[in-house]
């Protein structure tokens, strides 16, 4: 069995934009399975990843405008 192992060579801008992407996603994996628990608690049925994709885009991008700087599109600018 063999790997490769391959080092990205990043400028500051390519590290903040990755950077910025990493927290996007965290906070959304934990927004999510925190709407999970507290929906299976209270209805003992897990919500659809279609719901929640609804009630992330209503509720928490409008509360967080952070959320579309990482948007796709934003960083393909020249």
């Amino acid at each position: 069995m063999k790997s490769i192992k391959t080092k990205l060579k990043l400028n500051n801008q390519q590290k903040t934009i990755l950077a910025k992407h990493a927290g996007v996603a965290r906070h959304a994996y934990n927004w999510g399975l925190a709407t999970c628990i507290t929906e299976y608690e209270e209805t003992k049925k897990r919500p659809s990843a279609i719901t929640l994709h609804k009630c992330l885009v209503a509720e928490v991008k409008s509360i967080n405008p952070w959320y579309y700087e990482v948007s796709i599109g934003s960083h393909n600018k020249p």
